[in-house]
This record gives C-alpha cells, structure tokens and sequence, in this order.
C-alpha cells in the first residue's frame, strides 16, 4: 500500500478539480488542401465567446508551384487577420469581438507555369490546431515570467477554467433570460389577439342580429 501525506493532498485535490472541470479540448484537424488557379476557400469554425483569446497554430507540408493563404474571418466575413505564403508553421492570434464562430479559412494557389495534368495533383497537408480561451494561454511562459511553483501554475490554469465556466454560465443565464422576455412578450401578444378576436366576433354577432332583425321588418316577415 502506497503512503499518504498530507503535504500532497493540496496537490490530489487541484488533480481532481482540473478533472472534474476539464479545459476546452483543443480543435485539431489534419487535411489535404488541393491546389487552384483560383482556389475557392476552405474554412474550419469553432463557437468563442466575445473578448477571447484564439490561437490559430497552422502546420503547412512542402509543395512547389504552391502558396497558401490564411484568413481568419467572423460569420458576418469580417477579417480579424489575413496573411499570405504561409510556409511551415505559423502561429496567429486575435482576440474575438462578438459572441459567434470563428473561422480559419485557408486558400491554395497554384504558383508559376504548371501543366494541366500536374496542376491536378497538386496539394498540401495542413496540421491545424485552434485554441480558445484558456487553452490558448501559455502558462509556461507566465511561469517562467513571475517564477510561479509547479502548483502555482496549475492552480492559474484552475482559475483560467473556472473563469471561463463562469463566463458561459453566464452567458446562458443571460441567454436564458432573454428568450424568457421573448417568450413573455409573444404569449402577452397572443392573449391580446385573442380577446381582440373574441371581442370582435361578438360584435359581429351582435351587428348581425340587429342587421337580420331590421331586413325581416322592412320585408314584414316580423312585427
């Protein structure tokens, strides 16, 4: 049986909380990117929350006669950062403006005189990776920065993840509370059209009475 000491249970407890919480998995995806004349755009989304950190780290394989372009667009096609030739890896960063996706958008060009048979074959591996939020923050570097413990960082790791929990809870109570309101306001909307359509059948009925009662007098069907 192993022995228990106290002086760990510090670290056992930060163990089962960064478990238990877990952070935002890291968006992965390796693909073939075929080359164009005038390549159309292939573009990876991932959901981020306003004022967030996202790092965009973009593994491009060799390729001649080839250049790819990166892009990094909001769904309404505003460009956060747009750079051209990347080769290698690239790393990029932007912080979110609005509550929506993120898209990495990528653009393979054939460069140079290239035949129709070879152009056809031509593409390039991209390795990309998309951190948000705390992923995207590099705790080895603060450590090293302000001489942080080994717990000490997982600890600011814990207080990233809490925080961006915190962030979403808040973010679908507000959410919440505003289809609440759009609920309230449709049901009041609809109670009203109904009594207005009550209301107004009964004085059609009532039109119609009087109507029918003044047409049977003029043919003297009725006294």
């Amino acid at each position: 049986m192993l022995p228990f000491s106290f002086s760990s249970l510090p670290l056992l407890i930060l163990s089962t909380l960064l478990f238990l919480l877990g952070p935002t998995p890291t968006h992965a995806i390796k693909f073939n990117l075929q080359a164009h004349r005038y390549p159309p755009a292939k573009c990876i989304w991932n959901a981020a929350h306003p004022n967030t950190l996202v790092i965009v780290t973009a593994n491009v394989g060799p390729g001649a006669n080839q250049r790819v372009d990166v892009e990094i667009v909001d769904t309404n096609k505003n460009v956060y950062l747009s750079k051209k030739g990347i080769k290698a890896e690239s790393r990029l960063a932007i912080t979110t403006h609005s509550e929506g996706e993120v898209g990495v958008c990528f653009k393979n060009h054939i460069e140079g005189d290239v035949s129709y048979e070879k152009a056809a074959k031509l593409s390039r591996v991209i390795d990309l990776d998309v951190d948000i939020g705390a992923d995207a923050v590099d705790y080895n570097a603060i450590a090293n920065q302000e001489s942080l413990s080994g717990l000490e960082t997982e600890m600011r790791k814990l207080e990233g993840i809490v925080k961006e929990i915190v962030d979403e809870m808040g973010y679908l109570k507000a959410r919440e509370e505003r289809f609440t309101r759009t609920n309230t306001s449709t049901n009041g909307r609809v109670q009203s059209f109904a009594w207005f359509s009550l209301f107004s059948l009964a004085a059609l009925g009532v039109w119609q009475i009087f109507h029918l009662r003044a047409f049977f007098k003029r043919k003297y069907l009725i006294d």
